[in-house]
């Protein structure tokens, strides 16, 4: 990806972040450094809910006006809670009205 495309005001957000390589924010912290937030795998049920609905409440404004770091921290997070929820609950109930004909 190039600079100008980092700058254009017409870049998604995911084009003008450095931390970005196209699927998930690459983690720019060192592997000896501790990371933000409890180990998903650490929460219990009510508490790894409680995280996810936190996130998912001020992520329009992260999206918005948080700064590049800040949306990759908040997008590493993010994909870390939803991947351990779906772990746990691998037979979701699944609404019948959210489903698209095939």
């Amino acid at each position: 990806m190039t600079e100008s495309v980092r700058q254009s005001a017409d870049a998604s957000p995911e084009q003008r972040m450095t931390e970005w390589d196209g699927d998930h924010a690459a983690s720019t912290v060192d592997v000896d450094e501790e990371l933000p937030g409890i180990d998903p795998g650490e929460l219990d049920d009510e508490d790894l809910i409680r995280e996810l609905h936190s996130l998912h409440r001020t992520r329009l404004d992260t999206l918005r006006h948080a700064s590049d770091s800040a949306l990759a921290t908040h997008l590493r997070r993010t994909a870390e809670l939803e991947t351990e929820y779906l772990a746990r609950n691998p037979g979701r109930e699944v609404d019948p009205s959210r489903l698209r004909d095939a």
